[in-house]
């Protein structure tokens, strides 16, 4: 497969990221740049871009972009161009996860731990569109998101807390936790390692693997303690760096490559329609990179705007929370805060970013180069960088006073 070492998530948390996928928009221009509110349909979305071209459509799993609670039916209408549909809002009760099934608002609940449920139902799936036409299908896990130690037992059997090697950047003090947390999430990842090889070998027992075009990538990374923090939102590699890895052999063969230019989010749904053929439509911001995976453009791209316009949840003001905006290049790390520059990591030569090297004199180049192009990043995406609480108020968001956009979930009474 071809592996995108520098892909990132551009605003590390799990419903902007998603509706950036979907819609190759950057959140302050489709509006979902806190978790649990709803994503509108005036873009078109990469289901209905397919659908348009014949394609069939499906989703499985997670969705978490209609922000009008977690466990709630959604309606045909805001399914962003999605036919087939099995799936809930938002939970994390792996083991007992509900969904819900086409058009029928009964809830159900998956069989077994979700992700491998959710993998026998993409299995199917592919197996029946194999001999009806060409298909787009999102299979949407909820681990190895928190909570860590919910993995099957044979899995977590597998990693013990004290094989566990740990980050230099996590304190001593947090140790002990990060290796038993580290231990299950390494479960969760076990688990949908075997269910994308189950993707795999479907795929090719249909025998369409050559002319699919298979994607796998994430919302957004998890500190996991690095850094003495937890979770995502924040602008260190931990958080906004993601895996993407493509494969698709009839234009790259079974070799495997790098590509080490940097991509975000919205440029995920231009360059799979470009791959595809696909009339890539005008509401899309990103840029279409499939000449890059085709071999008949460098990859030219420099550098990828990274952003938390209003932070929340995990990362309230009260939790040291601020808004950034940044940019990551292959090389370095820049962030403002609205008080100005504050950070700016060499990732080459300090990979686990633990020197700040903002206003230091011999790096007063290197600053001022990064601060011009994260210049260009913000006009060319039409980012004012504001208070968070502006946008709020453009967008008419409901919020609580730290900021955090309240919601619902029944499952077993648990809020995820």
């Amino acid at each position: 497969s071809i592996n995108f070492t520098h892909a990132v998530s551009g605003c590390p948390v799990c419903s902007p990221y998603r509706a950036s996928l979907l819609t190759g928009r950057y959140p302050l221009s489709h509006g979902v740049f806190l978790n649990d509110v709803p994503l509108g349909t005036e873009a078109v979305s990469i289901a209905q871009a397919c659908k348009a071209a014949g394609y069939h459509t499906g989703y499985i799993g997670k969705w978490h972009l209609e922000g009008n609670g977690r466990t709630r039916y959604i309606p045909p209408h805001r399914r962003q161009g999605f036919e087939f549909w099995k799936v809930l809002e938002c939970t994390h009760n792996y083991n007992r996860s509900q969904y819900y099934a086409g058009d029928d608002p009964t809830p159900r609940f998956w069989p077994e731990y979700d992700a491998v449920s959710q993998t026998d139902e993409a299995c199917r799936y592919i197996r029946r569109q194999a001999t009806a036409g060409p298909f787009v299908l999102f299979l949407s896990w909820g681990p190895p998101h928190a909570p860590y130690l919910t993995a099957p037992e044979e899995y977590r059997k597998r990693f013990r807390p004290e094989d566990v090697v740990l980050r230099p950047n996590v304190p001593p003090e947090r140790h002990e936790v990060a290796r038993r947390d580290l231990a299950g999430y390494y479960a969760h990842i076990a688990v949908l390692d075997e269910c994308i090889g189950r993707i795999v070998e479907t795929l090719s027992g249909a025998g369409i693997a050559e002319d699919t075009i298979l994607v796998f990538t994430s919302d957004h990374g998890d500190m996991l303690y690095s850094q003495d923090m937890t979770k995502k939102q924040r602008p260190f590699d931990e958080s906004i760096r993601v895996p993407l890895l493509l494969r698709y052999p009839a234009v790259h063969g079974s070799a495997g490559r790098r590509i080490d230019m940097p991509i975000n989010a919205p440029d995920i749904m231009p360059t799979l329609l470009g791959l595809a053929g696909i009339a890539i439509p005008k509401t899309v911001e990103g840029r279409d990179y499939s000449p890059v995976i085709r071999g008949t453009a460098e990859p030219d791209n420099e550098a990828v705007l990274i952003s938390c316009p209003s932070p929340f949840g995990q990362w309230e003001r009260r939790h040291g929370g601020r808004e950034y905006r940044g940019i990551r290049t292959r090389r370095y790390t820049y962030v403002r805060d609205l008080n100005g520059p504050w950070l700016l990591f060499d990732n080459e030569a300090d990979p686990y970013q633990q020197t700040n090297l903002v206003g230091r004199v011999e790096y007063g180049g290197v600053q001022a180069r990064l601060e011009a192009m994260l210049a260009a990043e913000l006009r060319r995406t039409g980012d004012d960088f504001r208070p968070g609480g502006e946008y709020i108020r453009r967008w008419g968001w409901t919020v609580d006073e730290n900021g955090t956009v309240p919601y619902w979930i029944k499952n077993d009474g648990q809020p995820a």
